[in-house]
């Protein structure tokens, strides 16, 4: 792929996903797409037949650029604290711009494709803070918990927050009382 394909590929995703955060997936449309980038319809659609397809890249994109995979800094044998202080500072920060958030396009395209896309998403998320929690627990970092149960507690109080922020407002105290229960579920005290 020549390298200016590339760049207007990248164009398209940039300017593609405010869209798709402000509206949701199902009301995004290849004209808005047009409209939000300057390319005719033709210059679009030599690019991705969809807004499907574009979502899909967008998505594809964010996973490979995952600011909290937490693999590499475990390698480098960086504490879980610090880890877990680096994700819960991101969490908190898209918690708070909800209009940043593509969670409710998520939901949306989800009911374009399988259970079992999602749920293999999903096991993406849950594999990633299971690992965190257990390379901290056997470095003696975090306190020893159910590490299901605080998985849960993560994963579904962060996205229930970054929907429902979306419809109802939601003050400052709201996400540190949920980034304060996450760290004292697992940090030792001090």
């Amino acid at each position: 792929m020549s390298n200016k394909k590339e760049q207007t590929r990248e164009m398209i995703l940039k300017t593609s996903y405010p869209l798709f955060a402000k509206d949701g997936f199902n009301k995004v449309t290849m004209k808005a797409v047009c409209e939000a980038s300057g390319l005719s319809r033709g210059g679009l659609y030599s690019h991705f037949s969809s807004t499907k397809e574009i979502f899909e890249a967008i998505l594809e994109n964010l996973n490979e650029k995952d600011e909290m995979n937490f693999y590499k800094e475990m390698a480098e044998g960086m504490s879980a604290p610090a880890i877990l202080d680096r994700a819960l500072s991101l969490m908190e920060d898209e918690m708070a711009h909800s209009e940043d958030s593509l969670s409710l396009a998520m939901y949306e395209y989800a009911g374009n494709i399988s259970k079992e896309s999602m749920d293999k998403f999903n096991q993406i998320g849950e594999k990633k803070w299971t690992d965190l929690i257990e390379y901290g627990m056997k470095r003696n970092e975090f306190k020893k918990v159910d590490t299901v149960e605080i998985v849960n507690v993560i994963m579904y109080a962060y996205q229930g927050v970054r929907m429902w922020s979306r419809i109802v407002t939601m003050s400052p105290e709201v996400f540190a009382s949920i980034i304060k229960h996450i760290r004292s579920a697992l940090l030792k005290e001090e």
